[in-house]
């Protein structure tokens, strides 16, 4: 088993025997605790959950501090505010594939990677709660933000590979869940608290409120293996970057990379166009993030069940893209855009849970085709941010999109239906986890 050859993979000391850490971990091998079940890798998880929920939240629901700051004489004609959000949601990604190496290399500092990491993030806010630009901001609240929960997040990651193996889909949707959940009652509070106290309060109440939740929480985030202080396990394995297999899923990857965060980025300011208020546009974004919960979890359950993980990423971006281009493009009223956000959430948020997928079809160590797939992700995620300003410059209308969301929404579309065709694209045959042959 693959957990297995990880856990007796041991770096041998200079003259041939094993160093005394060494050794010391060979011994406790013996009483690990089972992998997909029991009460400390369920803790683990939930452990998992709440950080993903707690730190995760703010920067996926950002659309909610974007709606406010375009509405501030001293912030709206800037057209660097989607940057802010950017610049928080794609730093932890275009870090991955330099992060995965650190972590394992430096394994048993991974529970203080995470201490550090959660406490920039609770910095970041406090910080910007201080700032009167929007440079300022994107600085703090965007980019250090970023940086925090790179560190914090990737020590996770290996950990959960650590604890599950067969269920490691279902538990990938669980994690990933954590920040759809979040989602549901946060923009409610963030609007109230923007609505009352304005962004200096709001951020400092969020910067505490962090504290008091992740604080408790910490204990529950220990990895399986015991702490290794001699090094990576192993070198990381690169080898899939020669197979084609691996740039179709990267293609596919980095399309559906470019278009996911830009609905949630821009509901509420086309709900604001209707008409509708900003608790409304709070109530759209909390109906996409409870739906993207859902599917999260859902389709973390099938990639544990399908092979062939390409129908998945197929049904999952062909319906993403067809909800933008009719329901999103002719939402003229509240219960069309809700429905919209609905569907979206469900279908597009459900991606990055076919990331572990990915990586057990084309190799023998999914972290470092997890991370390469967030790098593809991050760097689409940070272009789309100045291309979603660069569209939105039409003047308003009756007609799709209300004239001026149409090329943001085809845009949108238009690489949904990309990343689907990609996976059309590679012969839909069932793939079996590398290690074991694959049949037609």
């Amino acid at each position: 088993m693959a957990t297995m050859s990880l856990e007796l993979s041991r770096t041998i000391g200079e003259h041939g025997g094993a160093t005394e850490d060494e050794a010391e971990q060979d011994r406790s091998i013996q009483t690990l605790p089972p992998t997909d079940q029991g009460p400390k890798a369920w803790r683990f998880l939930f452990g998992c959950f709440m950080i993903e929920a707690v730190l995760w939240g703010i920067p996926v629901n950002y659309g909610v501090f974007q709606n406010y700051y375009s509405r501030q004489p001293e912030f709206q004609d800037n057209t660097n505010i989607a940057l802010i959000g950017t610049l928080a949601t794609s730093i932890q990604f275009l870090g991955a594939p330099f992060a995965t190496p650190l972590v394992k290399k430096y394994h048993a500092w991974q529970r203080h990677m995470v201490w550090t990491g959660c406490a920039l993030c609770v910095i970041s806010l406090l910080a910007a709660s201080f700032c009167t630009s929007i440079a300022g901001l994107a600085v703090t609240q965007g980019a250090l933000y970023g940086t925090g929960f790179l560190i914090m997040y990737f020590p996770i990651l290996c950990m959960m590979n650590e604890w599950f193996v067969r269920r490691r889909g279902l538990a990938y949707g669980i994690l990933y869940a954590g920040g759809g959940l979040s989602g549901v009652g946060l923009p409610f509070l963030m609007e109230w608290l923007l609505a009352r106290f304005g962004y200096k309060i709001t951020l400092r109440a969020l910067a505490v409120g962090v504290f008091l939740l992740i604080a408790p929480i910490q204990p529950l985030l220990k990895g399986r293996l015991p702490p290794s202080h001699s090094g990576a396990i192993r070198a990381v394995d690169l080898s899939f970057l020669a197979q084609s297999h691996f740039w179709v899923l990267a293609l596919s990857n980095l399309c559906q990379g470019f278009a996911y965060y830009m609905p949630g980025l821009y509901l509420p300011t086309y709900a604001s166009v209707l008409g509708y208020s900003s608790r409304t546009g709070a109530l759209i974004l909390a109906a996409s993030n409870l739906a993207s919960t859902l599917g999260q979890v859902s389709f973390g359950y099938l990639t544990d069940r399908v092979d062939n993980v390409h129908i998945l990423v197929f049904v999952s971006t062909t319906i993403s893209a067809v909800v933008s281009f009719t329901l999103w493009g002719m939402a003229h009223s509240l219960t069309l855009l809700i429905v919209f956000a609905i569907a979206y959430g469900w279908f597009a948020g459900a991606y990055p849970v076919y990331w572990p997928k990915f990586g057990s079809l084309i190799s023998e160590d999914p972290q470092p085709v997890y991370s390469m797939m967030a790098f593809g992700k991050g760097v689409g995620n940070v272009v789309a941010g100045p291309v979603s300003a660069a569209l939105l410059t039409r003047p308003l209308t009756s007609g799709y999109g209300m004239g001026r969301f149409q090329p943001l929404i085809v845009f949108v579309g238009s690489l949904m239906g990309v990343a689907s065709l990609v996976i059309v694209g590679w012969p839909l045959r069932r793939f079996t986890p590398v290690g074991r042959r694959f049949t037609s």
